[in-house]
């Protein structure tokens, strides 16, 4: 494809996604298509011979389209959105079309200079002090591993990556049950082990770990010869919205000199709002924090900020530098690649910078403090419907509920029942969690451009559903004695 067809081609993605946005609201959220009906009509062998682009964009519509699950719906209510603002996918048209391969300083000045100076400007935004530097990550998971690889290397004086693990003291990890399971992982491929995460129990509102707790935790853990490294806070867990005590967590790091990361990977956006910034009170004692603008705040996944207190320690943990990385007569530069664990790097922040100065701070202010509203009215609305319960109250804009009517058997069945119900309905999308054990609904207001008559709608979408398993008998209730 060269010159006219190009621009053609590049012309008619950009009206299509044009008319794509507007019409999501005439589509169902969540992809209708059952297991394999997409595979099926794909061709078994690669083609040998070109084939006609109108071809290949009319199999996309007619083929592909049909299985996707529209993540820019405004009644994406399910898990934390993925948005990308229209200013966001703007940008990345222009990344795309580039292709620039950003690892290093000399590989593309302008991305590591426009890295430095947005992340200063969100480290700005979010009310962090003067001080804490960062790195535009591809996710919150590879963000912690760096925290975790961090952690490890300076509680083992950093000779992990040199003698490895075998024969080093037994190091130890701490978090609440509330954390993400992007910690687990990473506590696999740091070669630390699953059995070395140390759980420890959460309660309260919010769902924050026991600080006393943590402390007997860590007092056991060096009694018997164990070797803590790290504490993982939470702030706006992925089930129910669990937040910890941030100050009292991290006083307790710096007692016992644990580095201390904190995943706010959505929470985090919802800080550039100074009155949420209770929520993580004490979080200048953080180490490492990460918050994905690519969740709330609106840029095109992935983008994922890790903000960090001491550089140095994350580059020496995560450093490598051959020859052909070296950029010499060059003083004064970050080479970016060296603050994450792969060494290629899309142009990230130009999305970031794109978006700050199309919305500016104050209008996703706005969005955020509306969303927080309207899932706040949604969640009084459905605990004052008969037959509804709150399972947990709103943490911004994220709660959970269920369906109770009277005599049913299996409440937890029957809400398995309602919220494929719903799903399958396709007008909205919601997912479930476990909270203490019981089966619950989740529900939060996310989407970039999302309106409150949406979050109206789902209240009216997530009664009928219910009120029609009633009617159809689907309702299992207690036989009479």
């Amino acid at each position: 494809m060269k010159g006219e067809e190009f621009r053609h081609w590049s012309r008619k993605a950009a009206d299509w996604g044009a008319d794509y946005r507007e019409t999501l609201r005439e589509r169902p959220v969540r992809a209708q298509t059952q297991p394999g009906e997409i595979a099926m009509q794909i061709a078994d062998i690669p083609p040998e011979v070109a084939e006609p682009m109108e071809q290949i964009f009319a199999d996309f519509e007619q083929k592909i389209l049909p299985g996707m699950t529209h993540w820019q719906h405004p009644r994406f209510f399910a898990y934390f959105p993925a948005n990308a603002a229209p200013v966001s996918v703007v940008a990345e048209y222009l990344v795309t079309v580039m292709a620039a391969q950003c690892m290093l300083w000399q590989t593309s000045p302008a991305a590591t200079e426009l890295e430095t100076r947005v992340i200063d400007w969100l480290r700005q935004a979010l009310g962090l002090p003067e001080g804490f530097s960062g790195v535009i990550q591809d996710s919150a998971s590879s963000a912690t591993l760096a925290a975790v690889l961090t952690m490890r290397e300076r509680a083992l004086e950093w000779q992990g990556n040199k003698e490895g693990l075998s024969g080093q003291s037994r190091l130890r990890i701490y978090s609440s049950d509330q954390v993400h399971t992007s910690i687990d992982r990473a506590i696999w491929v740091a070669g630390i082990g699953e059995d070395n995460l140390v759980r420890i129990p959460a309660g309260g509102r919010f769902r924050a770990m026991d600080a006393a707790a943590l402390e007997t935790a860590i007092l056991a853990d060096k009694e018997r010869g164990f070797l803590p490294a790290g504490i993982i806070a939470c702030v706006g867990g992925t089930s129910v919205g669990g937040t910890d005590d941030i100050a009292a967590v991290a006083a307790i790091a710096q007692k016992y000199g644990l580095y201390l990361h904190v995943d706010a990977a959505w929470a985090g956006s919802a800080m550039i709002c100074p009155e949420f910034r209770h929520f993580w009170a004490g979080i200048e004692g953080a180490d490492s924090i990460v918050f994905n603008p690519h969740k709330w705040l609106g840029a095109q996944f992935d983008c994922s900020v890790q903000f960090i207190r001491d550089p140095d320690s994350l580059v020496r943990t995560l450093a490598i530098k051959p020859e052909y990385l070296k950029t010499h007569g060059k003083d004064g530069i970050i080479n970016y690649s060296e603050w994450s664990v792969p060494l290629g790097r899309r142009f990230r922040a130009l999305k970031l910078w794109f978006l700050l100065r199309a919305h500016g701070l104050e209008g996703l202010r706005t969005m955020i403090r509306n969303h927080v509203a309207w899932a706040e009215a949604l969640a009084t609305r459905i605990a004052a419907e008969p037959g509804f319960e709150l399972v947990s109250e709103p943490m911004l804009s994220l709660f959970s509920f269920r369906h109770a009517p009277e005599g049913v058997v299996d409440l937890d069945a029957h809400n398995q029942q309602l919220v494929n119900a719903i799903n399958d309905d396709g007008r909205i999308y919601l997912t479930q969690t476990r909270v203490d054990g019981r089966f619950a609904i989740r529900f939060q207001v996310g989407q970039f451009e999302a309106e409150e008559q949406d979050v109206a709608d789902a209240f009216k979408v997530i009664a009928e559903v219910a009120a029609s398993l009633e009617h159809e008998g689907n309702v299992k209730t207690v036989e009479p004695a």
